[in-house]
């Protein structure tokens, strides 16, 4: 040491100490006689380097740090698993005895005979059509196109004044179940399907949901479409214009006799049944990413129309929240498990209808905070709560032109940053795991990385060098070590380092096509899912396991992996959701069973059990399809489609026993006679086509056709005895025809007493009530008359089913009304017992 100079002494001064600390942390394995020896070469402990020794001592000590870390959040985990089975028991115990504790709240039986009992939701206004259409034809829908089955008139569009109501504050339940959505301070749902008041309601407060209805009343119109029907105790008719055209509404004999000497004819109160959300059929899969989560509590959460489903499938329940008011887009689970924000478009209401984030609470389903309203353009696409910080902070993109990006503290909540992302689309987010204030988001030739800090978000492009850039980064997750792992549409799988924005590891051709989603499970195995209807997985070098399953064709596989609390790979793969994935329309329910069917322009046709709520059967047509029927004898159903033709299917064995074609033009409506000898066609022709039938309804023959509507035909009626038919059309006419031979019945008085032996017309007598002050003769899409005939049910272009009393002839009747659905309400129907009420959505695709 004392021929070293002075300059080589602290280097070997620093030597020492580390020597001094190597025969401590290695005595247990060292000999008596180890021999230290320095030289200007370093340390040498028995001709072993001390460089080798710590490089040793530092592995092995990231070695246990990371198996600590990872026991640490395998014990997180624990945690957030029995915090949320402990407010899932909670939660069940305080709906036990709040099942208990009133005693007036009214009973129902259902079905098989179950006493139901009533809850209490949170309930606020529903929200106004938009004004200023482009016609009668202009509805609303998710995408914002026509309607369907209107033709554009030249008469400019009016806002349409609305139904106001008064909160009714009985607690009264009944079977029957509707939809739920509508809220302006945060309304929720507990399975009780809220009543919201007509679009354009006056009190928009919050006040008590689903059993605690608001009734609603019709209110005076200025320019209005509808004049103020009138009625004629000398003539025993209701006079009433829909866009300029008179309509007399004939009263039958006994009624007149008992209204002769009324001079005016008061409003009808809402009937005393009311409904509730029971069940949602369908998914929204085929354009939204990050659409499916899975909770500690056994629940699977995913959204259909404005209603965020919570569901558990092994027990065969689902709970709803249904704050928002129209399509829910994006949803994001907080890593406490519990809290969940979702993400809408924009919607009817001009206060609540703007694009927003609603962040929830998953166990009593209360709105915690309403994010952005005023701040997003058309709608969130994208959410992601952060990770590293346990939640603290909530992303959001909005599909603005330029995308832009947000960073909210949702807790207060403020806004804390706000940039622009891209003019292409932006498809998923998502916050590093383990790095804070780091954001990635993915889409349309884009990947992102984002930093956030000093209020200011910075980004990074990601760099793909060798790597052919794809069109689209349609997916993205993070292994556990906090590397990105992505999924593009050229079928790559690409891993980027943490921390960095080039690409480490690539796994090229992992699928033909595109990848639509990503899942690590928990022992670090990768789970892709591509367009080709494949799930590999993959281990954590991304080298194939050989693990494989296909799934079936009819699934929409747009966005189906996430792991669940197990968190493993399982081959055994059985459909839990199935839905339309396009236009709805047809809906029939079975005349004996309690089973219904539905038929869109997806081509396909499901026979679901109102029970069990599971599909039957499912078949796949030729032709899109837009209104279906069963025969009276339940043994086949009838499925009109928009070019034209229609099928009759066995209702047992699907099978197709019959194909006949009217006109080329879609067959908008189709109603068997009650003895099942007969079937009548309504066509976007003008016609009505009529056919004797034999073999319940597997042979026809044609009968001629009714000519004299002159618009295209929009709903149709038999009478009890099978010899008289009655339809409406869209230039909002109400013809009456002889079966028998398709002659018109001129003198319309001359039916006043006939028995009808459905209700599926919206302009006539009966139904005259149901039309709101401003209405354009297209707000109401259709109705159904219970078998009881006490109740009569509509659904309108302003997403809601309406609950009257029946008949339903006075103007200005009030009614219960119920959301749910975000697109119009395209058909309702009672089930043949009148437990349930069903609805189709139209655009969104929903059953409610």
């Amino acid at each position: 040491m004392s021929s070293l100079s002075r300059q080589q002494q602290p280097q070997y001064d620093h030597l020492e100490q580390a020597a001094a600390a190597v025969p401590n942390s290695a005595s247990s394995h060292a000999p008596a006689d180890d021999v230290f020896v320095f030289s200007p070469g370093g340390l040498r402990v028995n001709g072993l380097s001390t460089d080798g020794l710590l490089s040793q001592e530092n592995s092995e000590l990231r070695d246990r740090v990371g198996d600590l870390e990872q026991r640490v959040q395998s014990q997180a985990d624990e945690l957030v698993c029995l915090r949320s089975a402990l407010s899932d028991c909670l939660r069940r115990l305080a709906s036990v005895e709040t099942s208990k504790a009133p005693a007036n709240a009214s009973l129902t039986l259902s079905p098989s005979g179950a006493v139901a009992t009533n809850s209490l939701a949170v309930h606020s206004a529903a929200s106004p059509k938009s004004a200023g259409g482009a016609g009668a034809g202009a509805k609303h829908s998710a995408s914002g196109s026509a309607k369907p089955g209107r033709k554009p008139q030249s008469a400019p569009m009016v806002r349409k004044p609305t139904r106001s109501d008064q909160p009714s504050q009985s607690s009264a339940l009944s079977s029957p179940s509707g939809g739920g959505r509508k809220s302006s301070s945060g309304a929720h749902s507990t399975g009780v399907g809220p009543a919201s008041p007509r679009p354009g309601a006056g009190g928009r407060g919050s006040s008590v949901r689903g059993s605690t209805e608001q009734s609603q009343q019709q209110t005076a119109s200025h320019g209005s479409s509808v004049k103020e029907s009138v009625w004629s105790k000398e003539d025993g008719v209701i006079r009433m214009h829909l866009r300029g055209r008179p309509l007399n509404l004939y009263a039958p004999s006994d009624l007149v006799e008992q209204l002769r000497d009324v001079q005016q004819v008061e409003p009808a109160e809402p009937p005393a049944e009311k409904l509730k959300l029971e069940w949602a059929y369908g998914y929204r899969g085929r354009d939204c990413r990050s659409n499916l989560y899975s909770l500690p509590t056994g629940e699977m959460v995913y959204f259909i129309a404005s209603v965020v489903v919570l569901h558990n499938v092994e027990e065969g329940m689902q709970r709803h929240y249904t704050g928002h008011n129209d399509d829910v887009k994006c949803i994001a689970v907080h890593p406490d498990k519990i809290t969940i924000a979702t993400g809408q478009v924009a919607g009817h209401d001009k206060a609540q209808g703007k694009p927003h984030v609603r962040v929830w609470n998953s166990v009593d389903l209360t709105t915690m905070h309403v994010l952005g309203l005023g701040d997003f353009e058309r709608a969130v696409c994208c959410l992601a709560f952060s990770r590293a910080d346990g939640g603290n902070f909530l992303c959001a993109v909005d599909e603005s032109n330029e995308h832009m990006i947000s960073v909210w503290d949702w807790r207060k909540p403020h806004k804390l940053a706000e940039t622009k992302t891209s003019g292409d689309p932006v498809l998923a987010c998502e916050y590093h795991p383990l790095d804070n204030g780091s954001i990635v988001t993915c889409g349309k030739n884009q990947l992102t990385f984002w930093t956030i800090e000093g209020g200011q978000l910075s980004k990074k492009n990601g760099i793909f060098e060798k790597h052919e850039k794809p069109k689209f980064v349609l997916c993205l997750t993070f292994a556990q070590n906090g590397d990105l792992i992505t999924g593009d549409s050229n079928g790559n799988i690409l891993v980027w380092a943490r921390g960095g924005n080039r690409i480490s590891q690539a796994v090229t051709g992992a699928h033909e096509g595109g990848i639509f989603s990503l899942c690590v499970l928990k022992d670090d195995n990768l789970v892709s899912g591509g367009k080709d209807r494949r799930l590999v997985q993959w281990d954590a070098t991304y080298n194939r396991t050989g693990s494989e399953a296909a799934i079936p064709s009819s699934t929409d596989q747009s966005g189906l992996c996430h792991r669940g609390p197990a968190g493993s790979f399982n081959l055994d793969f059985s459909p839990i959701v199935e839905g339309h994935v396009e236009e709805l329309w047809g809906l029939a329910c079975h005349p004996s069973q309690l089973q219904f069917a539905t038929c869109a322009y997806d081509k396909w046709i499901y026979l679901w059990d109102a029970l069990t709520h599971q599909v039957v059967w499912s078949k796949e047509l030729n032709d899109p399809a837009h209104c279906a029927c069963f025969h009276p004898s339940g043994e086949t159903l009838a499925v009109g489609c928009q070019t034209g033709r229609w099928y009759v299917l066995d209702a047992q064995r699907r099978d197709i026993v019959a194909v006949h074609t009217d006109g080329n033009e879609q067959i908008e409506c189709m109603e068997f006679s009650p003895d099942g000898s007969m079937l009548a066609l309504g066509s976007r022709d003008n016609y009505l086509y009529v056919y004797s039938c034999s073999e319940a309804g597997r042979k026809y023959s044609r009968v001629g056709k009714c000519c004299g509507h002159s618009s295209f035909v929009t709903h149709l009626d038999w009478s009890v005895d099978g010899t008289s038919l009655r339809s409406n059309s869209g230039d909002h006419e109400l013809l009456f025809w002889t079966a028998a031979n398709c002659r018109q019945v001129p003198a319309a008085a001359t039916l006043r007493d006939v028995a009808w032996a459905t209700q599926r017309c919206t302009l006539t007598f009966h139904t005259a009530g149901i039309w709101p002050e401003g209405a354009d003769g297209t707000d109401v899409n259709a109705c159904d008359r219970n078998s009881g005939h006490s109740l009569l049910a509509s659904g309108d272009d302003f997403g809601q089913v309406c609950l009257f009393r029946h008949p339903c002839y006075q103007a200005k009747s009030r009614s219960h009304a119920y959301g749910g659905h975000s697109s119009h309400v395209a058909n309702v129907r009672f089930l043949r017992d009148d437990s349930r009420l069903l609805s189709a959505g139209g655009r969104d695709s929903a059953v409610i």
